[in-house]
């Protein structure tokens, strides 16, 4: 008896601790064990490089290569893609949603752009405007405006009717409807579209920017990695984790506004 309670109380202490103290905890092992992985060459060090020299190559980045001002421009040029893809895909997306005609036209096409490798499009849009960071606003905007579309047009298709009749019967107006019951009601599959757009933009932009050296954190992954300085390149990997962790949980705060948990 005594030990069950023992079981019980720790049981109860576990639930008790964050989600992010659990996340950092398993983040904290895992880099301890490739520390020592790399340090043993049980993994060679031409291919990954250790957890402390890529924290530490942060400094040494900001040193050569300004990091911040790369982070700076990346982050800006994910920002302004990011909010043109919020400024056509919402009410695109909620425009599918009320004319079941164009939907069942476009949707279709809407998915097959985004199995579609747009990515390879960037030499065109480099002839027509130019190699600068226009190209990559706009190499970013596309594959991410296509999901948030598709992800904004099934939220407000998920919301139940009965959850409108309620309103109605509450004798509320169209835009109360809207904003007090569909809009919150559809928020996770909008917010799960706003992280996917995130990501697919952030991708991308960093992608080009590696390919055609116009400025960002790509531009110090391909001299770092054309240096063989691989504790260079995972910091600056690192330094491109750290904007999407920042982009994600600006969007999750935003959500527990819009739906409070």
């Amino acid at each position: 008896m005594p030990s069950g309670r023992v079981n019980r109380f720790r049981l109860t202490d576990l639930q008790m601790v964050p989600p992010w103290v659990t996340g950092l905890a398993l983040l904290f092992v895992f880099g301890c064990v490739l520390e020592w992985a790399v340090a043993t060459n049980l993994i060679p060090r031409t291919i990954v490089a250790r957890p402390s020299e890529a924290i530490i190559g942060l400094i040494t980045l900001q040193r050569e290569a300004d990091l911040l001002g790369a982070i700076r421009t990346t982050f800006g040029i994910v920002a302004i893609a990011f909010l043109l893809e919020c400024v056509a895909a919402l009410p695109f997306g909620y425009f599918l949603y009320r004319h079941r005609d164009f939907s069942l036209a476009y949707t279709g096409w809407l998915a097959a752009l985004f199995a579609a490798p747009i990515f390879l499009l960037y030499p065109l849009f480099m002839v027509i405007f130019g190699r600068n960071q226009l190209t990559l606003i706009i190499m970013g905007f596309l594959p991410g405006v296509i999901p948030l579309i598709i992800n904004v047009q099934q939220g407000f298709l998920g919301v139940p009717q009965t959850m409108v009749n309620v309103g109605l019967s509450f004798d509320l107006t169209p835009r109360q409807i809207f904003w007090k019951i569909m809009f919150p009601a559809a928020a996770p599959s909008i917010f799960t579209g706003f992280r996917l757009a995130l990501m697919y933009t952030l991708i991308n932009v960093i992608a080009i920017e590696y390919l055609v050296n116009v400025g960002g954190l790509g531009v110090i992954v391909s001299d770092r990695y054309f240096r063989f300085d691989i504790p260079g390149t995972y910091s600056a990997i690192i330094a491109a984790m750290g904007i999407s962790i920042a982009f994600n949980w600006a969007i999750g705060q935003i959500e527990r506004l819009v739906r409070p948990v």
